[in-house]
């Protein structure tokens, strides 16, 4: 049973109009093209239709929501950054000087920057001052935060995305800003999933082979003396997991329940939305993932969450850097839809076709 402050939201999150995507998916078969050709982008535009409601979905007004947050684990040499990275990119972001600022900028994305957890004090109007404390406990040592401070930090993510879409923000995407945040990431996913650390830890912001026994270790250690119960999602983010991390999984509850499309960025995103969807089964369907990370628990996670990232740029950032490249192509599926011309508006006899919309002819046997 979730907590009641929960219920509040995820009772209220209802799944896709599927009136809206059978007449989405007639309008696709209906366009110029072969049936299918334009691939992820029309599964894209039918999701769109049944997160709106109508054929046509608005992607003019966008963000990028960064959760930033410290990580107390760092305290076992987990990482190659020194914790001061945290707030001094933090900063960075607010003044547009970051990855994630750049290509939000360049792509017409405004950054919401929330400080759930810099261990500093950050005196900025354009940082939202969220903080819970400052750093999370070390897990190797101890639980990351109390039962009440998890939910504290889930609530405040849901609670920014809904600010946010009542702001005139109709697509959001969740980024994060944390050094360590990989290690209590992958705790995360192995107590969610129950796959070994071995299988889902990869090297972060980049660490010698030490450096990621390790943090191998560590998880270990960590999953060992803190016993995080999967069946409880709140209880694992209590327990291995870190601010940052439980205000991104209650963005993606939070755009769910305003009915907005919420962009998964890499790793840490994406066992965001994993726990999103194990607290709110129903929250899956508004997500989007971006691209593939260079994370090995990149694609457990995605698989246990049923999501197939439309990008491989071998990307491994993070900060929410793959979100303003995802509003780019939610962008073009929209395109598509409302400014293609059907096969009557384009004057063409789509006979033709007919045979090929019986079965298969797009796919070679033998390859």
């Amino acid at each position: 049973m979730l907590p009641i402050e929960l219920q509040k939201y995820t009772s209220r999150i209802k799944g896709l109009d599927k009136d809206a995507m059978e007449r989405a998916r007639i309008r696709q078969d209906n366009l110029a093209k072969p049936p299918g050709s334009l691939g992820m982008l029309e599964d894209i535009a039918i999701t769109l239709a049944g997160i709106g409601g109508g054929l046509y979905y608005d992607t003019n007004k966008r963000c990028v929501i960064v959760m930033s947050a410290d990580n107390g684990v760092v305290e076992e040499g987990v990482s190659s950054a020194p914790q001061s990275v945290t707030y001094a990119q933090t900063v960075n972001m607010s003044r547009g000087l970051t990855g994630v600022a750049v290509i939000a900028k360049q792509f017409g994305a405004d950054l919401i920057v929330v400080d759930m957890g810099v261990n500093a004090d950050i005196q900025s109007p354009l940082i939202k001052n969220h903080k819970i404390r400052k750093s999370t406990f070390n897990i190797a040592r101890r639980e990351a935060m109390t039962y009440d401070e998890a939910l504290t930090a889930i609530l405040t993510g849901i609670e920014t995305a809904v600010h946010a879409v009542n702001d005139g923000y109709t697509m959001l995407g969740a980024g994060e800003m944390g050094i360590g945040n990989t290690t209590t990431s992958t705790a995360v996913l192995c107590a969610l999933t129950g796959i070994e650390p071995e299988r889902a830890a990869g090297k972060g912001g980049g660490l010698t082979e030490d450096a990621y026994e390790r943090k191998l270790k560590v998880i270990r250690a960590a999953l060992y003396k803190n016993k995080p119960d999967p069946r409880d999602p709140v209880d694992v983010l209590s327990k291995v997991g870190g601010f940052d991390l439980a205000a991104m999984a209650g963005v993606f509850l939070g755009g769910a329940y305003m009915r907005v499309p919420v962009v998964i960025d890499g790793f840490i995103s994406m066992v965001a939305a994993l726990l999103a969807a194990r607290l709110c089964p129903a929250a899956e369907a508004f997500m989007f993932a971006s691209h593939s990370s260079f994370e090995p628990g990149f694609l457990h996670a995605a698989n246990a969450l049923g999501k197939k990232p439309c990008l491989n740029l071998g990307m491994r950032l993070g900060e929410g850097s793959g979100c303003p490249l995802m509003f780019a192509v939610i962008d073009a599926a929209c395109a598509v839809m409302k400014n293609m011309a059907t096969f009557e508006e384009a004057r063409i006899d789509d006979g033709y076709l007919d045979e090929i919309r019986r079965g298969d002819c797009f796919t070679v046997a033998n390859v």
